[in-house]
């Protein structure tokens, strides 16, 4: 019997393993599916991780580094090559059982008073966003090529064509030029890009690699090996303007499309989904609809930055060591958060009026430059207001609202983005 089970060890796992270990908990395991733990961030050897937790600039390994030093120093148990199958929820205050398997241990059904979800998130597929053409070798996820590079020790192509401005695709432009490629274009759908501006310039920009705004894919040629891909400008509907076609000949194509929360696990619990972030929705404290089970990091929305995963990823082991001693906080009156004008999503969807602040995240749905964040509740009386210089859907937006904005609002609260030339 444990105190809490926290199914994944990258960044979200080892901060919410961590901090429950600090807050009391002293029966805690990891699951984690690879052979070591870390994440996705054992792939990532480019820097820029760490300048807000460690006030540092340091690679992936290295800040995953530092919380499984920081896990090692505790007793917490951690059973790696283990796949988690099932979460089930305990009925009537009974503890919560974890099916799993693993070489090791084979098949366990392992009861915990609390879980921690942290799957991470995996990456959208050519299969799942369409694209035309011939079905040859050559054609991989940004992420599928990164570890490839950087951990197996393959090259995985000469002359590259990057679809999607998400951060990984950026990176691995930069990365494919650094070992010898050239990546002649970087191709994205929207008429913004996906990524963080300091990658469009780090990557993209010092590199001298175009990036086609409102552009994408629309041919794929070559029966064994890819030769060609056909890029066609888009309208305002993403429908490809006949006439407007390049071609590049190429070898590789790798696809940056977007990435969605690992989520099979928590709905097969019932709990309670948000289409908007395909992840689940949570409470500030980062609980789930189901009590004791609390979910934290990529799986609940896609982050830009891993510091703002490890720091929800705290929340969710504090809370879930307060469920455990009973001192967590009791269900009072709820606000539903919702978004308004330019806003995508919130997280969380639920704050209670009894906590002592609401941190939200959230995203735009277009780029904006000065405006300001206005929250409603439900009668129209505006709670908070914030001043933004620029916003774009590539970067998660912060606002906390303390106690006393809480205690004020009546019904639903909602976000809201006014550009300031409206205000």
């Amino acid at each position: 019997m444990f105190d809490l089970i926290v199914i994944g060890g990258g960044p979200a796992g080892l901060a919410a393993a961590c901090r429950a270990w600090e807050r009391g908990l002293r029966q805690i395991l990891v699951l984690e599916r690879d052979k070591e733990l870390g994440g996705i961030l054992n792939q990532c050897i480019h820097n820029g991780f760490g300048l807000h937790r460690f006030q540092q600039e340091l690679t992936g390994p290295e800040y995953a580094g530092r919380f499984i030093e920081m896990l090692n120093r505790t007793g917490v148990q951690v059973q790696l090559d283990t796949m988690a199958l099932q979460v089930e929820p305990g009925v009537a205050g009974a503890p919560h059982t974890v099916h799993c398997v693993s070489t090791q241990h084979g098949y366990q059904a392992l009861q915990t008073t609390s879980v921690v979800l942290a799957m991470g998130c995996r990456e959208r597929t050519r299969g799942a966003i369409s694209i035309p053409g011939e079905r040859p070798a050559g054609i991989f996820t940004a992420g599928a090529a990164q570890r490839y590079l950087n951990m197996e020790g393959y090259m995985v192509g000469r002359r590259v064509v990057i679809l999607g401005s998400g951060d990984i695709g950026l990176i691995m432009a930069r990365r494919m030029s650094l070992e010898g490629a050239k990546v002649l274009a970087c191709v994205e759908l929207m008429p913004y890009s996906g990524g963080l501006m300091r990658n469009i310039v780090q990557c993209l920009q010092d590199y001298d690699i175009p990036l086609y705004l409102s552009h994408t894919v629309t041919d794929i040629r070559g029966h064994d090996r890819l030769q060609q891909v056909t890029v066609s400008r888009v309208d305002s509907q993403r429908r490809p303007v006949p006439g407007t076609e390049m071609v590049f000949d190429c070898d590789t194509l790798l696809l940056s499309v977007g990435l969605i929360p690992e989520n099979e696990l928590t709905r097969q619990a019932g709990i309670r989904m948000d289409a908007r972030t395909s992840g689940a929705v949570v409470y500030e404290n980062m609980e789930t609809s189901v009590p004791g089970i609390f979910a934290c990091g990529n799986v609940v929305h896609v982050h830009d930055l891993v510091d703002y995963v490890s720091a929800e990823s705290e929340r969710a082991g504090d809370a879930a060591a307060a469920y455990v001693q009973g001192t967590g906080q009791q269900a009072g009156a709820v606000l539903e958060v919702k978004n308004g004008t330019f806003v995508s999503y919130t997280v969380p969807q639920h704050v209670r009026t009894d906590a002592q602040k609401a941190d939200i995240f959230f995203r735009v749905n277009r780029v904006l430059k000065s405006s300001h964040i206005l929250v409603e509740d439900e009668t129209g009386t505006q709670i908070a207001r914030y001043r933004r210089e620029h916003m774009a859907p590539g970067e998660m937006e912060h606002i906390t609202l303390p106690a006393v904005l809480l205690k004020k609002a009546q019904g639903a609260v909602t976000l809201h983005v006014q550009e300031a030339t409206q205000a």
